[in-house]
């Protein structure tokens, strides 16, 4: 009943990577539009089928596995050492939201 021998099992991985990740991480994407998201999962999901279908699982989930490194360099050293944005809570929000050059209009109290 429970195979993993099909291309299915590449795009639960995927899913459920970015199920959790939307759930953990969606404040920091808030001002990101819904169709670039959208384009991010399909991407990536595209990558890893293609991957999985034409060099093997193996390569397909090792690649998949290697998107950590460019998440841990920028978050880790680039946003806390460069910017002065702490790279797991995106404070100061004033500071986080000029590097994604974001509208900081929202920080600013009606009277």
């Amino acid at each position: 009943m429970w195979q993993t021998d099909s291309i299915w099992f590449e795009i639960a991985v995927v899913s459920a990577i970015y199920a959790v990740g939307n759930i953990l991480f969606d404040q920091f994407e808030e001002r990101t539009p819904k169709w670039r998201r959208l384009g991010k999962y399909i991407l990536t999901l595209l990558i890893v089928m293609v991957l999985s279908t034409y060099f093997g699982r193996t390569v397909a989930m090792s690649v998949l596995g290697s998107f950590i490194i460019p998440f841990l360099y920028v978050h880790g050293y680039y946003l806390p050492q460069k910017k002065g944005i702490n790279g797991w809570t995106g404070e100061p929000k004033g500071k986080y939201y000029d590097f994604r050059k974001w509208d900081k209009t929202i920080f600013e109290k009606d009277i």
